[in-house]
């Protein structure tokens, strides 16, 4: 194992459990005459005679499953190395296939469960998300029922994003006794839940089917996901699973797939993230999730991710509101000392006043007019959207389809570093009656 692998495989002990890992460092460099084209031989290779192959495995990659399912609860466990989204996809599929046409779905859910729906022909019944202190959280499903109840009735299965982008988890224990008596599907999106697998807010205790996107909380490679179902619902999933995820499979995301989810938890650091999170109650939004230190700045955010950005720290997102850091099992206790360091000289910087703030409310859909057009951002205010769009991350809507476009909106999107649903500082509106 060269350096570069080393450093990211860094845990010994969870290296040596490792089926794909152990497979990759046991086979020399050889001549290839494979793909793909940068002919190193070696580890990112091609389905070989040794390699096993994940369309069909024999050998350490269905070990590997076999040992995720079973750290994970699952009857069946599928490595992704599409992200979560190809796991999403696959869900909504199975889904159809046991008879579901109708997807109850919180308006926050990632733009991949939109997509989905849409590609395969459900209908996704939407319900607003709830806000507190302009930032988005979870009600018990009780709540959820009495304010929502036409939907969850019309559904034939319930969609969760449990933990959210903000660290927020589902009632999924509610969730799951409300489908026993109903007899619906309960899917849950767990992208950024990865690290939570021992924990009894975990999809696995609750969902027929969920995801566990395990390189955004777990040491990863990008786009390393793992997709699971419940007893009874292995043969639907890998159906869905079969058509959505890519024939030509990274081995080095496999392998570092195997490796997180195996990868022991990190208790020293989780405890000293909920002491400070004591230390700063006005100013660390107080979530259940230790991964996602949401720091609030009000209309300072921008300049504060800004700030941090010259210091050398890299945030996951800023929302206009709150800047999340996103920590992990594998962060370097020095360096949640300095972020800790940078955060108190800019709460001092940017007290809080009592400035308004954009906040995320159901808005009515309007008229959507005939036809769309892509126009100036900076002349779209009251148009009326035609694409949804948002900030990136979290890749949620900040704007739906048929929704009124705010000045408040606008400014956001028009201040983030990264966006989705815009084109060359374009976005897209239906078109005005003459």
């Amino acid at each position: 194992m060269d350096a570069a692998w080393a450093k990211i495989f860094e845990d010994t002990a969870t290296r040596k459990r490792c089926h794909i890992l152990r497979m990759l460092e046991s086979q020399p460099t050889h001549i290839s005459f494979h793909t793909p084209g940068h002919k190193i031989g070696g580890w990112d290779i091609t389905e070989l005679a040794y390699s096993d192959n994940l369309a069909c495995p024999r050998g350490c990659i269905a070990q590997a499953e076999a040992d995720i399912a079973e750290i994970l609860g699952a009857e069946k466990s599928f490595i992704l190395t599409d992200g979560s989204t190809c796991g999403v996809l696959s869900m909504l599929y199975a889904a159809k296939r046991m008879g579901a046409k109708k997807i109850a779905l919180c308006e926050n859910a990632h733009k991949s469960v939109y997509n989905g729906c849409k590609l395969l022909e459900l209908q996704p019944l939407v319900y607003p998300r709830s806000t507190c202190g302009k930032i988005p959280f979870e009600p018990p499903m009780s709540a959820l029922i009495a304010e929502n109840s036409a939907i969850f009735e019309e559904a034939d299965a319930l969609f969760f994003t449990s933990p959210d982008y903000y660290g927020n988890c589902a009632d999924l224990r509610g969730a799951r006794t409300y489908c026993n008596e109903k007899k619906k599907l309960l899917l849950v999106d767990g992208a950024h839940g990865g690290h939570l697998k021992d924990d009894t807010r975990h999809a696995r205790f609750y969902a027929d089917m969920w995801v566990d996107g395990v390189h955004k909380s777990l040491p990863a490679l990008t786009q390393g996901a793992v997709v699971s179902a419940a007893q009874g619902f292995a043969d639907a999933l890998y159906k869905g699973v079969d058509i959505f995820r890519t024939t030509s499979p990274s081995y080095p995301v496999m392998a570092s797939v195997e490796y997180a989810v195996k990868y022991p938890e990190n208790k020293a650091l989780e405890l000293a993230v909920a002491e400070y999170k004591k230390t700063q109650p006005q100013r660390i939004y107080q979530n259940a999730d230790w991964t996602k230190l949401c720091a609030i700045f009000g209309e300072a955010a921008f300049d504060a991710e800004r700030e941090l950005e010259k210091n050398g720290l890299y945030v996951e997102f800023c929302d206009g509101n709150v800047v999340m850091l996103y920590l992990s099992p594998a962060t370097k206790a020095q360096d949640f000392e300095r972020a800790k360091d940078l955060l108190s000289a800019l709460f001092l910087k940017y007290p809080l006043t009592d400035e308004k703030r954009v906040e995320r409310v159901p808005a009515p859909l309007v008229f959507k007019g005939n036809g769309t057009e892509w126009v100036d951002i900076s002349g779209a205010e009251n148009r009326i959207c035609a694409q949804i769009c948002g900030l990136f991350p979290p890749c949620v809507p900040l704007l739906s389809i048929g929704e009124q476009i705010t000045a408040e909106k606008l400014s956001l999107l028009q201040k983030a570093d990264n966006v989705f649903g815009l084109k060359n500082g374009k976005i897209c509106v239906f078109k005005q009656e003459k």
